[in-house]
Protein backbone atom coordinates (compact mmCIF):
# COMPACT_ATOMS: atom_id res chain seq x y z
CA UNK A 1 0.00 0.00 0.00
CA UNK A 2 1.26 3.88 -0.92
CA UNK A 3 1.88 5.42 2.30
CA UNK A 4 0.13 8.69 2.17
CA UNK A 5 2.51 11.84 3.95
CA UNK A 6 1.05 13.03 6.84
CA UNK A 7 -0.20 16.48 6.74
CA UNK A 8 2.82 17.47 9.25
CA UNK A 9 5.04 15.89 6.52
CA UNK A 10 3.14 18.38 3.53
CA UNK A 11 3.49 21.02 5.80
CA UNK A 12 7.19 21.56 7.03
CA UNK A 13 10.27 20.12 5.88
CA UNK A 14 12.45 17.38 7.08
CA UNK A 15 15.13 18.95 7.39
CA UNK A 16 14.91 22.88 7.77
CA UNK A 17 17.56 25.01 6.00
CA UNK A 18 20.38 27.59 7.43
CA UNK A 19 19.64 30.99 7.46
CA UNK A 20 22.36 33.80 7.51
CA UNK A 21 20.82 36.98 8.80
CA UNK A 22 22.16 40.16 7.27
CA UNK A 23 22.40 42.74 10.69
CA UNK A 24 22.62 45.80 7.87
CA UNK A 25 19.32 45.80 6.97
CA UNK A 26 18.20 45.38 11.11
CA UNK A 27 15.93 48.60 10.75
CA UNK A 28 13.73 47.07 8.10
CA UNK A 29 13.82 43.98 9.91
CA UNK A 30 10.59 44.07 12.19
CA UNK A 31 8.89 45.38 9.02
CA UNK A 32 9.66 42.27 6.15
CA UNK A 33 9.22 40.00 9.52
CA UNK A 34 5.85 41.08 9.99
CA UNK A 35 4.88 40.99 6.69
CA UNK A 36 6.52 37.88 6.11
CA UNK A 37 4.55 36.17 8.88
CA UNK A 38 1.12 37.60 7.39
CA UNK A 39 1.59 36.44 4.11
CA UNK A 40 2.63 33.28 5.50
CA UNK A 41 0.03 32.42 7.74
CA UNK A 42 -1.95 33.53 4.61
CA UNK A 43 -0.52 31.22 1.88
CA UNK A 44 -0.56 28.47 4.80
CA UNK A 45 -4.64 28.73 5.26
CA UNK A 46 -5.31 28.83 1.58
CA UNK A 47 -2.92 25.49 1.63
CA UNK A 48 -4.47 24.03 4.08
CA UNK A 49 -8.31 25.07 2.70
CA UNK A 50 -7.11 23.47 -0.57
CA UNK A 51 -5.62 20.50 1.04
CA UNK A 52 -9.33 19.55 2.79
CA UNK A 53 -11.07 19.89 -0.13
CA UNK A 54 -9.05 17.66 -2.00
CA UNK A 55 -9.54 14.93 1.15
CA UNK A 56 -12.90 15.47 1.10
CA UNK A 57 -13.51 15.27 -2.84
CA UNK A 58 -11.09 12.29 -2.57
CA UNK A 59 -13.29 10.30 0.10
CA UNK A 60 -16.88 11.41 -1.80
CA UNK A 61 -14.36 9.47 -4.82
CA UNK A 62 -13.62 6.48 -2.90
CA UNK A 63 -17.60 6.22 -1.65
CA UNK A 64 -19.21 7.10 -4.77
CA UNK A 65 -16.79 4.65 -6.31
CA UNK A 66 -17.92 1.44 -3.57
CA UNK A 67 -21.02 1.93 -4.11
CA UNK A 68 -20.58 1.20 -7.97
CA UNK A 69 -18.64 -1.51 -7.59
CA UNK A 70 -21.52 -3.12 -4.79
CA UNK A 71 -24.20 -2.06 -6.84
CA UNK A 72 -26.19 -5.38 -8.44
CA UNK A 73 -26.07 -3.54 -11.95
CA UNK A 74 -23.90 -2.11 -14.27
CA UNK A 75 -20.59 -2.59 -15.80
CA UNK A 76 -19.77 -3.91 -19.34
CA UNK A 77 -21.03 -7.69 -18.50
CA UNK A 78 -24.06 -6.41 -17.36
CA UNK A 79 -24.40 -4.56 -20.37
CA UNK A 80 -24.11 -7.07 -23.00
CA UNK A 81 -26.39 -9.69 -20.94
CA UNK A 82 -28.97 -7.15 -21.45
CA UNK A 83 -28.50 -6.57 -24.80
CA UNK A 84 -28.33 -10.14 -26.00
CA UNK A 85 -31.63 -10.75 -23.42
CA UNK A 86 -33.26 -7.69 -25.36
CA UNK A 87 -32.75 -9.24 -28.92
CA UNK A 88 -35.38 -10.46 -30.90
CA UNK A 89 -35.21 -13.41 -32.96
CA UNK A 90 -38.01 -13.38 -34.47
CA UNK A 91 -38.91 -11.07 -37.94
CA UNK A 92 -40.92 -7.45 -36.63
CA UNK A 93 -40.20 -9.00 -33.16
CA UNK A 94 -40.37 -7.04 -30.11
CA UNK A 95 -38.41 -5.60 -27.51
CA UNK A 96 -39.84 -5.95 -24.20
CA UNK A 97 -39.15 -4.64 -20.64
CA UNK A 98 -41.10 -6.70 -18.32
CA UNK A 99 -41.28 -5.84 -14.54
CA UNK A 100 -42.37 -7.63 -12.18
CA UNK A 101 -40.73 -10.79 -13.98
CA UNK A 102 -40.35 -13.17 -11.16
CA UNK A 103 -43.66 -12.60 -10.10
CA UNK A 104 -46.72 -15.33 -10.96
CA UNK A 105 -47.90 -13.49 -14.00
CA UNK A 106 -44.65 -11.90 -15.15
CA UNK A 107 -42.78 -15.38 -15.42
CA UNK A 108 -45.37 -16.81 -17.69
CA UNK A 109 -45.50 -13.51 -20.04
CA UNK A 110 -41.76 -13.47 -20.11
CA UNK A 111 -41.38 -16.89 -20.91
CA UNK A 112 -44.21 -16.64 -23.88
CA UNK A 113 -42.60 -13.26 -25.37
CA UNK A 114 -39.12 -15.44 -25.42
CA UNK A 115 -40.72 -18.89 -26.48
CA UNK A 116 -42.24 -17.01 -30.10
CA UNK A 117 -38.84 -15.47 -30.34
CA UNK A 118 -39.09 -11.45 -28.87
CA UNK A 119 -36.52 -9.83 -26.58
CA UNK A 120 -36.86 -9.57 -22.93
CA UNK A 121 -35.72 -8.04 -20.14
CA UNK A 122 -36.76 -8.71 -16.61
CA UNK A 123 -36.66 -6.29 -14.01
CA UNK A 124 -37.72 -7.38 -9.88
CA UNK A 125 -37.09 -6.03 -6.49
CA UNK A 126 -37.43 -9.72 -5.20
CA UNK A 127 -39.27 -8.46 -2.27
CA UNK A 128 -40.59 -10.31 0.49
CA UNK A 129 -44.08 -10.25 0.74
CA UNK A 130 -44.15 -13.43 0.07
CA UNK A 131 -40.92 -16.22 0.11
CA UNK A 132 -38.72 -14.92 -1.93
CA UNK A 133 -37.34 -18.52 -2.93
CA UNK A 134 -40.23 -18.81 -5.44
CA UNK A 135 -39.29 -15.61 -7.17
CA UNK A 136 -35.68 -16.92 -7.17
CA UNK A 137 -36.80 -20.52 -8.62
CA UNK A 138 -39.03 -18.51 -11.13
CA UNK A 139 -35.60 -16.04 -12.22
CA UNK A 140 -33.94 -19.68 -12.60
CA UNK A 141 -36.61 -20.72 -15.19
CA UNK A 142 -36.23 -17.80 -16.90
CA UNK A 143 -32.44 -17.92 -17.06
CA UNK A 144 -32.44 -21.29 -18.33
CA UNK A 145 -34.49 -20.05 -21.14
CA UNK A 146 -32.42 -16.80 -21.78
CA UNK A 147 -33.70 -14.35 -20.11
CA UNK A 148 -31.85 -12.01 -18.11
CA UNK A 149 -33.55 -10.66 -14.87
CA UNK A 150 -32.11 -7.60 -13.22
CA UNK A 151 -32.57 -7.36 -9.62
CA UNK A 152 -33.92 -3.79 -8.93
CA UNK A 153 -36.63 -1.34 -8.16
CA UNK A 154 -38.97 0.28 -10.44
CA UNK A 155 -38.79 3.53 -8.04
CA UNK A 156 -34.60 3.74 -9.33
CA UNK A 157 -34.65 6.07 -12.16
CA UNK A 158 -31.13 5.86 -12.71
CA UNK A 159 -31.57 1.98 -13.46
CA UNK A 160 -34.37 2.92 -15.57
CA UNK A 161 -33.00 5.59 -17.27
CA UNK A 162 -29.83 3.31 -18.30
CA UNK A 163 -31.60 0.56 -19.44
CA UNK A 164 -33.51 2.61 -22.11
CA UNK A 165 -29.78 4.27 -23.02
CA UNK A 166 -28.95 0.40 -23.22
CA UNK A 167 -31.67 -0.71 -25.13
CA UNK A 168 -34.50 1.10 -27.06
CA UNK A 169 -37.65 -0.91 -26.10
CA UNK A 170 -40.54 -1.49 -28.72
CA UNK A 171 -42.76 -2.29 -25.27
CA UNK A 172 -43.21 -2.30 -21.61
CA UNK A 173 -44.99 -5.15 -20.05
CA UNK A 174 -45.83 -3.46 -16.27
CA UNK A 175 -46.36 -5.96 -14.26
CA UNK A 176 -44.70 -4.94 -10.96
CA UNK A 177 -46.70 -4.19 -7.46
CA UNK A 178 -47.37 -4.54 -4.43
CA UNK A 179 -50.12 -7.18 -4.79
CA UNK A 180 -53.08 -8.37 -2.19
CA UNK A 181 -56.51 -6.83 -0.68
CA UNK A 182 -55.62 -7.84 2.72
CA UNK A 183 -51.96 -7.05 3.80
CA UNK A 184 -53.07 -3.44 2.78
CA UNK A 185 -54.23 -3.24 6.44
CA UNK A 186 -50.68 -4.04 8.09
CA UNK A 187 -48.30 -2.27 5.52
CA UNK A 188 -50.23 0.43 3.15
CA UNK A 189 -47.12 2.56 2.46
CA UNK A 190 -45.42 -0.52 0.50
CA UNK A 191 -48.82 -0.03 -2.03
CA UNK A 192 -48.22 3.62 -2.32
CA UNK A 193 -44.44 3.19 -2.95
CA UNK A 194 -44.93 0.46 -5.22
CA UNK A 195 -48.41 1.23 -7.19
CA UNK A 196 -48.02 4.54 -7.19
CA UNK A 197 -44.45 6.28 -7.08
CA UNK A 198 -43.25 3.05 -9.26
CA UNK A 199 -45.90 3.77 -11.66
CA UNK A 200 -45.05 7.24 -11.72
CA UNK A 201 -40.73 6.63 -12.02
CA UNK A 202 -41.89 4.16 -14.46
CA UNK A 203 -43.80 6.14 -16.60
CA UNK A 204 -41.45 9.48 -16.59
CA UNK A 205 -38.59 6.66 -18.04
CA UNK A 206 -40.72 6.22 -20.67
CA UNK A 207 -41.91 9.65 -21.54
CA UNK A 208 -38.19 10.20 -21.22
CA UNK A 209 -37.12 7.60 -23.54
CA UNK A 210 -36.71 8.11 -27.76
CA UNK A 211 -37.77 6.44 -29.22
CA UNK A 212 -40.82 6.33 -26.26
CA UNK A 213 -42.27 2.35 -25.70
CA UNK A 214 -45.87 1.28 -26.25
CA UNK A 215 -46.68 0.51 -22.64
CA UNK A 216 -49.34 -2.50 -21.05
CA UNK A 217 -49.78 -2.53 -17.47
CA UNK A 218 -51.34 -4.49 -14.71
CA UNK A 219 -54.52 -3.10 -13.31
CA UNK A 220 -57.24 -4.86 -11.11
CA UNK A 221 -60.37 -6.66 -11.47
CA UNK A 222 -60.51 -4.80 -7.72
CA UNK A 223 -61.10 -1.20 -9.25
CA UNK A 224 -64.83 -2.66 -9.81
CA UNK A 225 -64.94 -2.11 -5.53
CA UNK A 226 -68.65 -1.94 -4.35
CA UNK A 227 -70.19 -1.90 -8.25
CA UNK A 228 -73.07 -4.32 -8.03
CA UNK A 229 -73.81 -4.39 -11.93
CA UNK A 230 -72.62 -7.99 -13.21
CA UNK A 231 -70.58 -8.55 -15.18
CA UNK A 232 -68.04 -6.13 -14.58
CA UNK A 233 -67.78 -3.84 -17.69
CA UNK A 234 -65.03 -1.42 -18.58
CA UNK A 235 -67.91 0.94 -19.12
CA UNK A 236 -69.02 0.87 -15.20
CA UNK A 237 -68.38 3.11 -12.36
CA UNK A 238 -64.82 2.36 -10.95
CA UNK A 239 -64.79 5.60 -7.97
CA UNK A 240 -65.77 3.16 -5.17
CA UNK A 241 -63.16 1.33 -4.14
CA UNK A 242 -63.57 -1.37 -1.25
CA UNK A 243 -59.62 -1.67 0.15
CA UNK A 244 -56.25 0.36 -0.21
CA UNK A 245 -54.64 -2.10 -3.20
CA UNK A 246 -58.22 -1.63 -5.41
CA UNK A 247 -57.34 2.58 -4.47
CA UNK A 248 -53.64 2.62 -5.67
CA UNK A 249 -54.72 0.44 -8.94
CA UNK A 250 -57.72 2.84 -9.65
CA UNK A 251 -55.00 5.62 -8.89
CA UNK A 252 -52.89 3.82 -11.42
CA UNK A 253 -55.79 4.39 -13.84
CA UNK A 254 -55.52 7.92 -13.27
CA UNK A 255 -52.04 8.42 -13.63
CA UNK A 256 -51.53 6.77 -16.83
CA UNK A 257 -54.41 8.56 -18.93
CA UNK A 258 -52.30 11.77 -17.00
CA UNK A 259 -49.08 10.23 -19.14
CA UNK A 260 -51.23 9.20 -22.13
CA UNK A 261 -52.92 12.57 -22.23
CA UNK A 262 -49.87 14.81 -21.67
CA UNK A 263 -46.47 12.96 -23.29
CA UNK A 264 -48.45 11.05 -26.27
CA UNK A 265 -47.59 7.47 -24.38
CA UNK A 266 -49.50 4.60 -25.44
CA UNK A 267 -51.33 2.66 -23.12
CA UNK A 268 -53.02 -0.11 -22.17
CA UNK A 269 -54.45 -1.24 -18.80
CA UNK A 270 -55.48 -4.80 -18.09
CA UNK A 271 -57.94 -5.47 -15.23
CA UNK A 272 -56.82 -9.28 -14.54
CA UNK A 273 -59.85 -11.11 -12.39
CA UNK A 274 -58.61 -13.86 -9.81
CA UNK A 275 -55.30 -15.50 -11.92
CA UNK A 276 -54.56 -18.96 -10.79
CA UNK A 277 -52.30 -21.49 -11.79
CA UNK A 278 -48.47 -22.72 -11.65
CA UNK A 279 -45.97 -21.09 -9.70
CA UNK A 280 -48.83 -19.21 -8.54
CA UNK A 281 -48.37 -16.98 -5.18
CA UNK A 282 -49.08 -18.21 -1.65
CA UNK A 283 -51.02 -15.31 -0.54
CA UNK A 284 -53.56 -16.76 -2.85
CA UNK A 285 -57.00 -18.86 -1.84
CA UNK A 286 -56.20 -21.66 -3.56
CA UNK A 287 -52.92 -22.03 -3.34
CA UNK A 288 -53.10 -21.80 0.55
CA UNK A 289 -55.76 -24.10 0.26
CA UNK A 290 -54.06 -26.58 -1.05
CA UNK A 291 -50.62 -26.36 1.19
CA UNK A 292 -53.37 -26.63 4.31
CA UNK A 293 -55.18 -29.54 3.14
CA UNK A 294 -52.30 -31.35 2.58
CA UNK A 295 -50.99 -30.77 5.50
CA UNK A 296 -53.91 -31.77 7.59
CA UNK A 297 -54.60 -28.02 8.64
CA UNK A 298 -57.85 -26.04 9.02
CA UNK A 299 -58.56 -24.09 5.63
CA UNK A 300 -60.94 -20.73 6.43
CA UNK A 301 -63.43 -20.56 3.96
CA UNK A 302 -65.38 -16.79 4.22
CA UNK A 303 -68.86 -16.49 3.34
CA UNK A 304 -70.69 -13.06 2.59
CA UNK A 305 -73.63 -11.52 4.42
CA UNK A 306 -76.81 -13.95 4.91
CA UNK A 307 -74.76 -16.58 4.42
CA UNK A 308 -74.13 -15.55 0.64
CA UNK A 309 -70.92 -17.91 -0.95
CA UNK A 310 -68.26 -15.73 -2.62
CA UNK A 311 -67.45 -16.41 -6.20
CA UNK A 312 -64.77 -15.36 -8.16
CA UNK A 313 -63.92 -15.09 -11.86
CA UNK A 314 -61.15 -17.71 -11.75
CA UNK A 315 -58.79 -16.93 -14.78
CA UNK A 316 -56.35 -19.66 -15.48
CA UNK A 317 -52.74 -18.17 -16.04
CA UNK A 318 -52.56 -19.32 -19.66
CA UNK A 319 -55.36 -17.83 -20.60
CA UNK A 320 -54.25 -14.29 -18.89
CA UNK A 321 -50.92 -14.82 -21.08
CA UNK A 322 -53.21 -15.31 -24.11
CA UNK A 323 -54.74 -11.69 -23.28
CA UNK A 324 -51.19 -9.87 -22.20
CA UNK A 325 -49.57 -10.98 -25.40
CA UNK A 326 -52.93 -9.93 -27.57
CA UNK A 327 -52.54 -6.41 -25.94
CA UNK A 328 -48.99 -6.01 -26.69
CA UNK A 329 -49.39 -6.92 -30.19
CA UNK A 330 -52.44 -4.99 -30.68
CA UNK A 331 -50.96 -1.73 -28.91
CA UNK A 332 -50.87 1.59 -30.72
CA UNK A 333 -48.11 3.26 -30.96
CA UNK A 334 -46.54 6.12 -29.01
CA UNK A 335 -46.91 9.75 -30.36
CA UNK A 336 -44.34 11.34 -28.15
CA UNK A 337 -40.13 11.71 -28.35
CA UNK A 338 -38.09 12.69 -25.51
CA UNK A 339 -40.98 13.67 -23.12
CA UNK A 340 -42.69 15.94 -26.08
CA UNK A 341 -46.27 14.72 -27.66
CA UNK A 342 -46.66 15.01 -31.56
CA UNK A 343 -50.23 13.47 -31.41
CA UNK A 344 -52.71 11.15 -29.87
CA UNK A 345 -52.01 7.84 -28.78
CA UNK A 346 -53.90 4.71 -27.77
CA UNK A 347 -55.59 4.76 -24.62
CA UNK A 348 -57.12 1.70 -23.70
CA UNK A 349 -58.53 -1.03 -20.88
CA UNK A 350 -59.77 -4.52 -21.02
CA UNK A 351 -61.02 -6.56 -18.57
CA UNK A 352 -59.11 -10.08 -18.45
CA UNK A 353 -61.45 -12.93 -17.03
CA UNK A 354 -63.33 -16.20 -17.51
CA UNK A 355 -66.85 -15.48 -17.31
CA UNK A 356 -67.51 -18.05 -15.34
CA UNK A 357 -67.87 -17.22 -11.22
CA UNK A 358 -67.11 -19.94 -9.71
CA UNK A 359 -68.14 -20.17 -5.58
CA UNK A 360 -65.48 -20.99 -3.17
CA UNK A 361 -66.95 -23.97 -1.56
CA UNK A 362 -66.87 -25.08 -4.92
CA UNK A 363 -63.76 -24.62 -5.27
CA UNK A 364 -62.45 -26.34 -1.91
CA UNK A 365 -64.62 -29.60 -3.71
CA UNK A 366 -62.63 -29.64 -6.72
CA UNK A 367 -58.70 -29.04 -5.09
CA UNK A 368 -60.10 -31.83 -2.58
CA UNK A 369 -60.86 -34.68 -5.52
CA UNK A 370 -57.61 -33.98 -7.05
CA UNK A 371 -55.39 -33.89 -3.87
CA UNK A 372 -57.45 -36.96 -3.16
CA UNK A 373 -57.94 -35.71 0.70
CA UNK A 374 -60.41 -33.93 2.86
CA UNK A 375 -60.14 -30.50 3.81
CA UNK A 376 -60.91 -29.27 7.30
CA UNK A 377 -63.07 -26.05 6.81
CA UNK A 378 -63.63 -23.32 9.14
CA UNK A 379 -66.64 -21.02 7.66
CA UNK A 380 -67.07 -17.59 9.08
CA UNK A 381 -68.08 -14.12 7.52
CA UNK A 382 -66.42 -12.16 5.80
CA UNK A 383 -64.80 -9.67 7.75
CA UNK A 384 -64.40 -6.03 6.76
CA UNK A 385 -60.76 -6.57 5.14
CA UNK A 386 -61.29 -4.89 1.32
CA UNK A 387 -63.11 -8.55 0.29
CA UNK A 388 -65.53 -7.65 -1.89
CA UNK A 389 -68.36 -10.87 -2.08
CA UNK A 390 -67.99 -11.52 -5.99
CA UNK A 391 -66.53 -10.80 -9.16
CA UNK A 392 -67.88 -11.35 -13.02
CA UNK A 393 -65.70 -10.29 -16.01
CA UNK A 394 -67.31 -8.73 -19.09
CA UNK A 395 -65.05 -9.37 -21.59
CA UNK A 396 -66.26 -8.35 -24.88
CA UNK A 397 -63.89 -5.63 -25.62
CA UNK A 398 -60.77 -7.67 -25.34
CA UNK A 399 -62.74 -10.39 -27.59
CA UNK A 400 -63.43 -7.32 -29.98
CA UNK A 401 -59.93 -5.92 -29.98
CA UNK A 402 -57.67 -8.71 -30.84
CA UNK A 403 -59.81 -11.81 -30.11
CA UNK A 404 -59.18 -12.75 -26.30
CA UNK A 405 -61.31 -16.23 -25.71
CA UNK A 406 -60.09 -18.08 -22.38
CA UNK A 407 -60.35 -21.86 -22.69
CA UNK A 408 -59.49 -23.15 -19.61
CA UNK A 409 -62.18 -23.76 -16.88
CA UNK A 410 -61.48 -24.21 -13.40
CA UNK A 411 -61.68 -28.01 -12.87
CA UNK A 412 -58.86 -27.91 -15.80
CA UNK A 413 -56.91 -25.52 -14.57
CA UNK A 414 -56.61 -26.68 -10.70
CA UNK A 415 -55.43 -29.87 -12.10
CA UNK A 416 -52.57 -28.62 -13.60
CA UNK A 417 -52.16 -26.28 -10.42
CA UNK A 418 -52.16 -29.36 -8.07
CA UNK A 419 -50.14 -31.04 -10.66
CA UNK A 420 -47.13 -28.58 -10.25
CA UNK A 421 -47.30 -28.08 -6.56
CA UNK A 422 -47.10 -31.41 -5.96
CA UNK A 423 -44.09 -31.07 -8.41
CA UNK A 424 -42.32 -28.30 -7.03
CA UNK A 425 -43.08 -29.34 -3.32
CA UNK A 426 -41.85 -32.90 -3.70
CA UNK A 427 -44.78 -34.86 -2.71
CA UNK A 428 -44.48 -38.48 -4.05
CA UNK A 429 -48.33 -39.67 -3.13
CA UNK A 430 -51.30 -38.07 -1.65
CA UNK A 431 -53.58 -40.04 0.71
CA UNK A 432 -56.79 -41.01 -0.68
CA UNK A 433 -60.26 -39.75 0.22
CA UNK A 434 -61.73 -40.99 3.53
Amino acid sequence: MIRMPSLEEELFPSTPGKFKIDRSHTINRQFHRCFASTSTMFLWALFLVALTASYLSFQSFVYSGSRYFSATWGGIQWEKQVRNSAQSHRSGGMSVLVTGSAGFVGTHVALALKKRGDGVVGLDNFNNYYDPSLKKARKALLNSHGIFVIEGDINDAKLLARLFDIVAFTHVMHLAAQAGVRYAMENPHSYVHSNIAGLVTLLEACKSANPQPSVVWASSSSVYGLNEEVPFSESDRTDQPASLYAATKKAGEEITHTYNHIYGLSITGLRFFTVYGPWGRPDMAYFSFTRNILQGKPITVYRGKNHVDLARDFTYIDDVVKGCLGSLDTAGKSTGSGGKKRGPASYRIFNLGNTSPVTVPKLVNILERHLKMKAKKNIIEMPGNGDVPFTHANISAAQKAFGYKPTTDLQTGLKKFVRWYLQYYGYSRVKRVN
